[in-house]
């Protein structure tokens, strides 16, 4: 049975002098005539191996001293402890045998390449450094996310891929048909699929609501899809969200939530990838893991939106674009208020006007009870509010905003029935993958990104 790299550096002292069967990728070969190094990997850990071969050990050893990078081998050797190298220990290897050659034109040659050629091997990036371990972090994230709501008793929903509603209301959906829109000149929705006009769905939250004005709390995880024709950083056309629901809630419990949250997940990265944030650190953001360290250890602030603009207002900043009561913040403002809290900070009580139909009225009729979390560096992580549960408040939002309810009758019947107090949020796992990495770019954290005018691979 072949062992993983992840092994030997978790038990190095168990495998010394002992022999092992290893299968994985070269990185590196470098060939010095009598003897070579390869660097290999296997999957197991971010970290590669040194493998030491020898003219006098190995029958093949021209063959295996021309094996390119890409090339997929089996290794037996015999486990050696170097503590006067910088490797722990080296395996030297008794027989190579090639498993899957490698031609000259792979594209992943041992040097740096710029992260717009490796979007377009997006298949293949993944055997770089940075790209191993952006995407075992996000494995780490993921599964951390799951822990920390399990952990508290939250129970898993499944919310549909496929809506006929908005929750939203930003109409940026995608479509879904069955209908041959080539050949039909006026579209009858009662003749497709499902009968009625649906879309790829921008949120679970409505559902989520449903599940949690029964279960109490509850967490969706799952794809979600934006027709926004955006090519930023930060915004991708599919992206995972999570998004929990907590019942007999208000919005400070929804932002103790949130901070616990983001402080669980962080904590878990520097426990379980401690050599793939000693990578970011060094080579894609300097000062990552004490700026992480500073959130771990401090208590999030909480402003108000007109405190928030007031603050703006008085900085003497020349903004790009000019802060206003009443109306959102932008990624420059974001960045600001961060420097100024010196940490993340709660926004709340934003003006209604710019928030979604379903987000409780304040008691001066002009704010909801929402919530943004900006963290440094980064501006929003988290944006969630407390549900509005008053059904005839709900019903003025909705036809305030021109919003039709038509497949909203359920969403209002869980005011109808027992309804009560309830609150939550929604996290992008991309922008909390970009945010403990310091990658700032969104393709970079999603494996085959969607973006406006790309849907290869």
């Amino acid at each position: 049975m072949d062992t993983r790299i992840k092994q030997l550096y978790q038990k190095t002292q168990e495998y010394d002098g002992k022999t092992v069967l290893l299968k994985g990728w070269i990185r590196n070969n470098r060939d010095q005539k009598e003897f070579g190094f390869i660097d290999l990997n296997d999957g197991s850990t971010f970290e590669t191996l040194q493998v030491v071969y020898e003219s006098k050990v190995l029958d093949n050893y021209k063959e295996i001293s021309k094996l390119r990078a890409g090339c997929s081998v089996e290794i037996n050797g015999t486990l050696v402890l170097t503590p006067n190298s910088k490797q722990p220990f080296e395996v030297k290897a008794n027989t190579i045998t090639l498993l899957g050659d490698s031609p000259e034109d792979y594209p992943i040659q041992p040097k740096r390449h710029s992260r717009e050629f490796l979007r377009e091997n997006a298949h293949l990036r993944v055997r770089t450094n940075l790209f191993n371990a952006v995407f075992r972090v996000r494995s780490v994230v993921s599964h951390a996310i799951h822990k920390f709501f399990q952990d508290r008793n939250f129970i898993y929903v499944h919310a549909p891929i496929i809506a006929a509603s908005d929750a939203e209301g930003a109409g940026e959906m995608f479509q879904v048909t069955t209908l041959d829109l080539d050949h039909v000149k006026e579209i009858d929705y009662s003749q497709d699929f499902f009968g009625k006009k649906s879309n790829l769905s921008v949120s679970g939250q409505l559902h989520a609501e449903a599940y949690a004005l029964a279960f109490h709390d509850v967490y969706t995880f799952g794809p979600t899809f934006r027709a926004e024709n955006s090519n930023t950083k930060l915004h991708a056309s599919e992206f995972w969200m999570i998004e929990p629901e907590i019942a007999f809630a208000d919005i400070n419990d929804d932002m103790q939530l949130a901070e616990d949250m983001i402080k669980y997940i962080i904590q878990d990265v520097f426990d379980r990838c401690p050599s793939e944030m000693q990578f970011f650190d060094q080579f894609v953001e300097k000062g990552l893991i004490q700026k992480l360290k500073k959130v771990l250890n401090s208590k999030f602030k909480v402003a108000t939106h007109k405190e928030a603009i007031d603050i703006l207002l008085q900085s003497g900043t020349k903004f790009e674009n000019l802060p206003k009561h009443g109306e959102d913040l932008a990624t420059e403002h974001e960045k600001y208020l961060t420097k100024h809290f010196d940490g993340p900070v709660f926004i709340i009580d934003w003006p209604k006007d710019i928030k979604a139909f379903y987000m409780r009225l304040n008691d001066d009729n002009e704010t909801v009870a929402a919530m943004d979390l900006l963290v440094p560096q980064a501006g929003e992580l988290v944006g969630g509010s407390q549900r509005e549960e008053r059904m005839d408040y709900l019903e003025r939002r909705i036809q305030e905003l021109g919003i039709s309810d038509k497949d909203l009758w359920w969403y209002k019947d869980l005011r109808k029935y027992g309804g009560c107090k309830h609150a939550g949020f929604g996290l992008g796992l991309e922008r909390m993958i970009m945010y403990v990495t310091g990658v700032d770019n969104i393709r970079d954290v999603l494996p085959f990104p969607r973006t406006p005018k790309n849907c290869d691979f």
